[in-house]
């Protein structure tokens, strides 16, 4: 009987083929009080096991340094540090002894509960890609606690040849392999890594959302994939036929021959749409009425410059420094660590700019994970971004005397978040001064950058002649300008539905942003959703945007709806837009 399962979309296209179900990953723990003596033996139980799965996630490494890109992605290789850096956790190591050692819980027993202590800490983050990382530390734990058992990874799931159902014979070749695609609860870093290794044309997972690691390294993949589908993995049977459609985040089990024949068509029509797309990669984006416009790419590390360049970037209009502060434990990275990662940035673009956001942290977003802080009410709201660095000056000279050197190897682009504030204005751009000079002292060679500013609070959006009078250029992060314009807080689903991009109030203050950016001559970009949001393209055109920055998979598709559009015809439908009561309705109209 064919019936349909609904997730999250986060990778694009249609994959066809037979289920593999992976077994969940939760092991039976068992609950037991110990004696007083035993509880250096439970101790070291747990440390053999935790020394295991360290050695095991190292030997991936290993075997992820001899892959080419296609094979292991750089997403992959940066999540499996991720789960080595939870597994030296201070406070998951320290509740676990607590509770062996204070309450005599058995090991594993210990290691769970210290998991829902934990747990509830990443529930309570705003942020969503910190949200997911929860599930990575239940990875680890189930991990761990397999290996207190001496059970094998789940992992271990070899390609297979399936043998057709009658019905699809009349649809697919027999003389081929049958696509495999992969039903799971969740995926771990080191289960992709595995499963990379077969023919998976695409991912199903019951847990996770846009930035869980199944997700990011599924797009890095540009594979197919729908997660968050809930009991998906209870619902598919194993050699089930199922087809993955990532654009729109369904499952379709058991599908008959008409719905079959459809999304085969759909798939080949994608592949051929791909296709096309590649074509354009050296084409220059230039609107029908000649308005040449910068296509650049968001990046969250080094190795994703070559990333962009490959699908055609002019540059990255966002470096998300941020990913070299989290999961530290509080150790931030020094001042060498970060020149180096970010010089390898600006190598990579091959003399292309780079912007590199200084770090957009706090609150919900915290350095150090261990410290719980239950005094903010509304982390959004809160010590974030500058306020942060702003609040810790060492650590904001430290990134900024990083950067500027970095500028002495190509083009930099300094880009500062969550400004709203004069003072905050007056204090960042005096900390850089403060930054340049420490150089100087030192005799330390740094080079010159352009100074930039987020758009992303309503009040800098009403202040432009302010930002316009003290940067080179803005750049409009719409995710959050977006979420403080409306009062929503997009972590809550029971008010996520109004998150809406095409409200009149926002197209407002993207469009009085553009418009007073272009007027004073200053550049402007777009580096939130919307630049990646092919169906918003012609009407961030029409408001004069004239640079866009988004995850590389998006670019040559924008690319195709910019080299289709006429940008002075746009204007009018984009005015017709913004003034209208129902402005969804009046784009659709065009």
């Amino acid at each position: 009987m064919t019936f349909s399962i609904h997730g999250l979309a986060v990778s694009r296209g249609v994959a066809i083929g037979r289920a593999v179900l992976v077994a969940s990953s939760r092991v039976d723990v068992a609950h037991y009080f110990i004696e007083a003596g035993e509880v250096a033996a439970e101790i070291d139980r747990v440390r053999a096991a935790r020394d295991a799965v360290v050695d095991e996630i190292h030997r991936v490494q290993d075997s992820v340094a001899t892959m080419g890109p296609k094979e292991a992605p750089q997403e992959l290789a940066a999540l499996l540090d991720v789960h080595l850096m939870l597994l030296q956790d201070v406070e998951l190591i320290a509740g676990v002894k607590h509770w062996i050692t204070d309450r005599l819980y058995n090991a594993e027993w210990a290691l769970t509960t210290q998991l829902e202590v934990i747990a509830r800490h990443f529930d309570e983050m705003e942020d969503a890609y910190l949200r997911e990382r929860k599930a990575d530390l239940e990875q680890i734990v189930e991990r761990v606690l397999r290996a207190m058992k001496g059970a094998a990874s789940p992992v271990e799931h070899p390609a297979h040849r399936v043998r057709k159902q009658s019905q699809q014979d009349l649809l697919l070749d027999d003389t081929v392999d049958v696509p495999l695609v992969l039903v799971a609860h969740d995926l771990s870093p080191a289960d992709m890594l595995q499963f990379k290794k077969s023919v998976f044309a695409g991912f199903i997972t019951d847990v996770g959302g846009r930035t869980s690691h199944t997700a990011i390294v599924a797009r890095s993949m540009d594979i197919p994939a729908v997660v968050g589908a809930r009991t998906c993995s209870q619902l598919v049977r194993q050699d089930d036929w199922v087809i993955i459609d990532g654009d729109a985040g369904v499952v379709i089990v058991d599908p008959s021959p008409i719905i079959l024949a459809e999304y085969g068509f759909k798939q080949r029509q994608g592949e051929l749409e791909r296709g096309r797309l590649q074509r354009l990669l050296h084409t220059p984006a230039v609107t029908m009425d000649g308005e040449k416009v910068q296509l650049l790419a968001n990046i969250e590390m080094p190795e994703d410059a070559q990333s962009a360049l490959k699908a055609g970037a002019l540059g990255v209009g966002l470096f998300r420094s941020e990913f070299l502060f989290m999961g530290r434990q509080g150790k931030l990275p020094d001042e060498e660590e970060q020149y180096q990662a970010y010089r390898r940035a600006v190598e990579g673009m091959q003399g292309l700019p780079v912007t590199i956001r200084t770090v957009d942290v706090g609150a919900d977003k915290p350095l150090d994970e261990t410290i719980r802080d239950d005094a903010h009410l509304n982390p959004a709201l809160g010590l974030r971004a500058i306020r942060w660095s702003l609040a810790d000056p060492a650590m904001f000279l430290t990134q900024l005397r990083a950067i500027l050197r970095a500028a002495a190897h190509g083009q930099v682009r300094l880009l500062v978040p969550m400004l709203a504030h004069a003072r905050e204005i007056r204090q960042t751009l005096a900390h850089i001064d403060q930054a340049r000079a420490m150089l100087d002292n030192r005799g330390v060679a740094y080079g010159s950058v352009q100074l930039g500013a987020m758009i992303e609070v309503p009040a800098a959006a009403l202040s432009l002649n302010l930002f316009l009078k003290h940067f080179d250029f803005l750049s409009i992060g719409t995710n959050d300008l977006i979420q403080y314009t409306l009062a929503i807080d997009r972590a809550d689903e029971s008010v996520a539905h109004l998150y809406d991009p095409l409200h009149p109030a926002v197209l407002r203050l993207v469009a009085d942003t553009i418009a007073e950016s272009r007027r004073q001559g200053k550049d402007v970009c777009v580096c939130g959703e919307m630049a990646g949001d092919t169906s918003l393209t012609r009407l961030l055109l029409g408001m004069g945007l004239r640079s866009f920055s988004m995850h590389p998979a998006q670019i040559l598709a924008v690319k195709q709806e910019i080299l289709r559009s006429d940008a002075g015809k746009l204007a009018l439908m984009a005015a017709r837009v913004m003034d209208a009561e129902d402005p969804a309705a009046q784009l659709a109209l065009g």
